[in-house]
């Protein structure tokens, strides 16, 4: 007998690839790429790689998608829950998004 595993995700995906600037809890900054993203979690690609548990800043851009508003770019700090090798794309990072500010519109 197989059991399928489980869902743990409580937020609907969506499949977006925009521009994210990570940065790190020593000051690091680094760019990265998301995969998908959830009003609760992000999955990135970035070329810095980090353990399981630590703590990041993001800034991106929010799709209007997510049910978080009509979107736009945000401050988030989040930690990372896994970590993996990604071919070609450097290392992928699921985080779970602790707090999520949307940044005014400039301009």
């Amino acid at each position: 007998m197989t059991t399928e595993p489980s869902e743990r995700r409580s937020g609907r995906r969506v499949a977006v690839e925009t521009p994210v600037k990570l940065r790190t809890s020593d000051g690091t900054e680094t760019p990265g790429l998301t995969r998908d993203l959830s009003s609760n979690g992000i999955f990135l690609y970035s070329e810095t790689g980090m353990a399981a548990g630590s703590k990041l800043e993001l800034v991106v851009m929010l799709p209007s998608g997510l049910g978080l508003g009509p979107g736009g770019w945000a401050l988030c700090e989040a930690h990372v829950v896994r970590v993996e090798q990604a071919d070609g794309k450097g290392v992928g990072i699921a985080a779970r998004l602790d707090r999520i500010e949307l940044l005014p519109q400039i301009g």
